[in-house]
């Protein structure tokens, strides 16, 4: 055992000897190595940091334990004749389907109502284009999680009587009542009055998109305006253990009240957060699957670059090489010290690779706002690969200086 540690020790030592003498060409080297590392961990950080993103963006938009149904939200890749075949069998979500799944959705901690327009905002010369206006009932700021940073969302009362009343999201509060406060002014939504009685929190942007050009006005009245197509119904379940029990819930309540059969297929969309990010991942991980090895092969290359300084090395290290066997050094010595320096060198470029990747995401971080994280997998894979390749690269210059005579290569020496 002692000989054993002592054998690889040495090796070790050998090896990094080699490479402190020459550093230059050892850096020069190792660029394959590098750049593939830093690539293989940068565009892995990138993935899971664009996952993190959108499942973050994605839970501030919706909030948690929340479904929807809808006459269109099926989820997943649909073909045009699909996609038609679903929009003739489903019919509109009703005034009528809220109520009923509301009061037999005994599971549910709320259900709510939902329904968005577009509109252009226009008041005293200010216009606003591009605005979303949501009509919503009371409930609807519990079932997102949503923020309201001043004044209040909705009432159950407004909703009732079809108030003219308004809930500002922050670009829309910005822009109409810069720097004072805008409860109990009016803002005018398709030439109607709407009093201002409470401003969401400021949510951000979504690839490039603002979240905030939101507006919310009493379900009732948005009917009234943009009428009673694109209704969607939202439910909440109490506990995230009792998601899946409160959709199942929700879906059996609309198949009664549209009366179908246990062989009939639903004849309304309906989705969840959960599944949402689930769809997420598997597209992240076809990235990874196709992004990934496009990235290793950099680390190939690198590989056939390594492969041929250690064919000069050994050249270089004829004598050496001859000596140690003179000395009683067996071809497996000598095959596995020439390994392990290539391994080694090879690892070397993953650290240093690793440390640029680490610089790179940090910048990235900083300036598009954009958490990327270098998970532990990545890290893995990269040292792993790149170790691996470094051997693989060494086993034919390992092998050749294993074969070497160590007469003639003593007499090639001098």
């Amino acid at each position: 055992m002692k000989a054993f540690l002592s054998f690889y020790s040495d090796a070790l030592r050998i090896a990094l000897q080699s490479i402190f003498a020459h550093k230059l060409r050892a850096f020069l080297t190792l660029i394959g190595i590098i750049i593939g590392v830093a690539s293989v961990v940068t565009v892995g950080a990138s993935i899971s940091g664009l996952n993190s993103y959108v499942v973050e963006r994605i839970s501030k938009i919706l909030g948690s334990n929340h479904f929807m149904i809808a006459r269109m939200a099926s989820s997943g890749r649909m073909d045009d004749e699909e996609f038609e075949r679903r929009m003739r069998r489903n019919k509109r979500i009703t005034w009528e389907d809220y109520e009923w799944v509301r009061d037999h959705c005994l599971t549910c901690a709320e259900v709510g109502l939902a329904a968005g327009a577009g509109a252009d905002l226009r008041q005293e010369g200010v216009e606003f284009p591009g605005a979303v206006v949501f009509g919503a009932t009371a409930n609807m700021v519990d079932i997102e999680d949503k923020t309201i940073e001043s004044g209040r969302f909705i009432s159950n009362d407004e909703v009732t009587r079809s108030a003219l009343v308004v809930v500002l999201g922050a670009d829309i509060k910005e822009k109409f009542f810069p720097n004072t406060d805008p409860l109990g002014k009016t803002l005018k939504i398709r030439g109607l009055p709407m009093r201002v009685v409470g401003v969401e929190e400021k949510r951000g942007a979504f690839f490039g998109d603002s979240i905030d050009r939101h507006v919310y006005i009493p379900i009732t009245t948005h009917m009234q305006i943009f009428g009673r197509n694109g209704l969607q119904i939202h439910g909440k379940s109490r506990t995230r253990e009792a998601f899946h029990e409160s959709i199942e819930d929700a879906r059996v309540a609309m198949r009664i009240k549209r009366r179908l059969n246990g062989n009939e297929e639903d004849d309304f969309g309906l989705v969840n957060v959960e599944e949402i990010n689930n769809q997420i991942d598997e597209f992240t991980s076809s990235i990874a699957l196709v992004v990934i090895p496009i990235t290793l092969i950099t680390l190939v290359v690198g590989g056939i670059v390594v492969m041929n300084i250690m064919l000069v090395s050994v050249t270089e290290r004829t004598f050496e090489v001859g000596l140690r066997k003179a000395v009683g050094a067996t071809r497996r010595q000598i095959l596995l010290q020439f390994l392990i320096e290539s391994a080694l060198l090879c690892a070397l470029g993953g650290i240093l690779g690793l440390l640029i990747a680490w610089g790179i995401t940090a910048l990235i971080t900083m300036l598009a706002s954009i958490t990327m994280t270098i998970t532990i997998g990545y890290i893995i894979l990269a040292l792993t690969v790149s170790s691996v390749v470094g051997m693989i690269a060494g086993i034919y210059p390992a092998f050749k200086a294993a074969r070497l005579d160590p007469i003639l290569a003593l007499t090639h020496a001098t």
